[in-house]
């Protein structure tokens, strides 16, 4: 096998094509096409989204899945049907009034006529995504303004595209109202800032932008086809709902609202049109089995919360409802049909729920929990409670957490140690890397992909360089992602064989994330604390900090290596402090991330040192570590394996 060889994808091995060729696919397909198919009116002319002449959304990548209702032997038969299913794209009728544009971003994005306008319901990913759609309902259906959008909830897919159909100032001219759930700029901020650049860097994983589209790459999302590449940003909302049971008039539409916190986003609310029979689930309920953790990394959802959130809309609104749609997939179409497709998202939640901790009561821990679960037949009889996004496995692992934590009750877990002194120690005490290579491929051989992958993992943290363990572990990482059904799982399994055999991804600096315009003062500096490295400042330090453009004053503090903060302070604080400058939120933004334009914006007047000793701030904001994330790019892989850091 040449070099070149060893770095290309697989194919099947014969116990991966054994293992496919077992499953059994059965669900009713007629009438989940049809119901994908139902209402189409239009579609995106070319298919093909364009920012700035690059590339964001292009539906003929998965023209591959279009053309062949058979899966190859390197996807599995569940998740190429799903596949299948979110490959279907167009402009939809609902019901009367209600259109979704469906298959142009990894969400949907539903348009609504009112009185006098469009009200849009999640605006997805991206402003061109967005943007696209919205030109889409306006040629197709009449051109409307925009005035009113909801967010269903506090993930990017739902309202990192607003400035795709409106604008900051029709906002801010009360043009356009923009309703969201309690909690939504918290908890925006906290997913999407606070971890951001990890989880942007995980979320490379999940959903696999990267991976060329193909049979032995990309395939699918589960919640969509793929994820978008493009800009994206916040307007925050104008309106919140508080509680369950609350009622607005939009512009002619009358919308009751069910707040549902800590289900699928922390933030997040299903709601009912009474006079069009129809109700929206959110993301609570989609055509898959959802996330009770999804391996992005995010807060673990409350998977007994989320079964009752789903009994409580069918007590209120069940026998009121005849369709039924989400910010995924797909609607409901009948009142029976709608009413059983609840019923069964409610017990699945409930089941994983509830048996995990029967077994966790007797002393199972997470791994054997996992193991043993296995979906009843009432379950595994139904398209939509398949592990194509979430699964069994991993979500029970989330409940047994939320309620017991990290540790499993073994002590030596209780410490470990890091996973490069594991690997050393683990590859000495096993004789040597050679010799687990050797055994490795072995067990390659006899198909115990899942053993393999776990003990190259100690080889290659013990050696990056390994460069015939790094393969062989991609090969074996390679296969369990053809095995599975979940497309996260095989969109992580597939983009670690690649960071093995290319080395990892071209990371980028850390700019400024897309909510940030959105932020409040107080969040900006929260953002600044997780950033700061005391190592790098004096003892301590005050700081007032006066908000030209907000008429807000703040005082940031350092003692003992954190940073506190206080709104508003009195004079006396303000006198004492050892800096006082002011500038707008934007220009403070800036700086977090290039305080070299300390002096720069002093000099141009953007920045301005009322008081005290400038350079303690400016000693402040270099002292703010900046992340790498991911670029909104393609990255050209290195030649070679290139990799040198402590890390697969």
């Amino acid at each position: 096998m040449t070099d070149q060889d060893a770095l290309t994808p697989k194919s099947a091995t014969a116990a991966t094509r054994a293992r496919l060729s077992a499953v059994v696919v059965n669900f009713d397909d007629e009438t989940d096409f049809a119901a994908a198919r139902r209402g189409l009116v239009a579609q995106h002319p070319t298919g093909r989204i364009e920012e700035d002449g690059r590339k964001v959304w292009d539906v003929a990548e998965s023209d591959f899945i279009r053309d062949r209702e058979s899966p190859p032997d390197t996807v599995h038969p569940g998740l190429w049907r799903q596949a299948r299913l979110n490959a279907i794209h167009g402009l939809f009728e609902v019901a009367d009034g209600v259109w979704q544009a469906r298959g142009y971003d990894i969400s949907n994005i539903t348009f609504m006529a009112t009185d006098s306008g469009w009200l849009v319901i999640d605006p997805l990913t991206t402003e061109a995504t967005a943007a696209a759609c919205l030109e889409l309902a306006n040629s197709t259906l009449g051109e409307r303004p925009v005035v009113a959008i909801i967010y269903t909830h506090s993930h990017v897919d739902h309202y990192a595209g607003v400035k795709g159909v409106t604008s900051e100032e029709a906002v801010a001219a009360g043009d356009v109202r923009i309703i969201a759930p309690d909690g939504f700029m918290q908890e925006a901020v906290g997913e999407n800032v606070t971890a951001g650049p990890i989880m942007q860097r995980r979320a490379l994983y999940q959903f696999g932008p990267f991976l060329p589209p193909g049979p032995r790459g990309h395939v699918d999302c589960g919640l969509g086809m793929a994820m978008p590449l493009g800009r994206g940003g916040l307007i925050a909302p104008t309106e919140t709902i508080h509680e369950t049971g609350e009622e607005l008039d939009v512009d002619g539409v009358r919308i009751i609202f069910q707040n549902t916190p800590e289900a699928e986003a922390p933030a997040e609310m299903n709601f009912f049109f009474p006079d069009r029979r129809l109700l929206c689930m959110a993301e609570n309920c989609t055509h898959t089995l959802h996330n009770l953790y999804p391996i992005r990394g995010a807060q673990i959802r409350d998977a007994i919360a989320w079964s009752k959130y789903i009994q409580e809309a069918l007590i209120m609104w069940g026998d009121r409802t005849d369709t039924m749609f989400a910010s995924h997939h797909w609607p409901r179409f009948g009142g029976d049909d709608v009413r059983e497709f609840l019923a069964l998202q409610r017990d699945v939640y409930r089941w994983m729920h509830d048996q995990t901790l029967r077994l966790a009561n007797q002393g199972y821990t997470p791994d054997e929990i996992s193991e043993q679960l296995e979906m009843p037949g009432a379950f595994s009889s139904q398209s939509h409670v398949q592990g194509y996004y979430g699964t069994v496995s991993h979500n029970v692992r989330s409940v047994y957490a939320r309620y017991l934590g990290w540790y499993d009750g073994n002590p030596s877990h209780l410490h470990p140690l890091p996973p490069v002194q594991a690997g050393e120690r683990y590859v000495e005490m096993m004789g040597g890397a050679d010799s687990v290579i050797t055994k490795a491929r072995e067990y390659f051989d006899r198909g115990e992909y899942r053993w393999v992958a776990e003990v190259l993992n100690h080889v290659v943290f013990s050696d990056p360089e390994n460069q015939e363990a790094r393969r062989l572990s991609a090969d074996a990482m390679e296969q369990l992602g053809y095995q599975t059904q979940s497309a996260t799982w095989r969109n992580a399994y597939l983009s670690g064989a690649s960071e093995l055999r290319h080395g990892s991804l071209n990371l980028g600096r850390a700019m400024p994330h897309r909510t940030a315009d959105a932020m409040d003062a107080e969040q900006v500096i929260e953002m600044m604390g997780i950033r700061f490295d005391p190592t790098r400042f004096r003892a301590a330090a005050t700081m007032i900090v006066r908000f030209a453009d907000l008429g807000e004053t703040h005082l940031i503090g350092v003692s003992h290596s954190a940073i506190h903060h206080q709104d508003d302070p009195g004079e006396s604080s303000v006198e004492s402090a050892d800096v006082v400058v002011e500038l707008t939120k934007p220009t403070l933004i800036d700086l977090t991330y290039n305080a070299d334009h300390f002096d720069v914006r002093v000099e141009s007047g953007d920045l301005s040192v009322e008081a005290g000793d400038g350079s303690v701030f400016a000693e402040f904001l270099d002292a703010l570590d900046v992340f790498t994330t991911p670029r909104l790019i393609e990255p050209q892989l290195p030649p070679g394996p290139g990799d040198t850091r402590r890390r697969p």
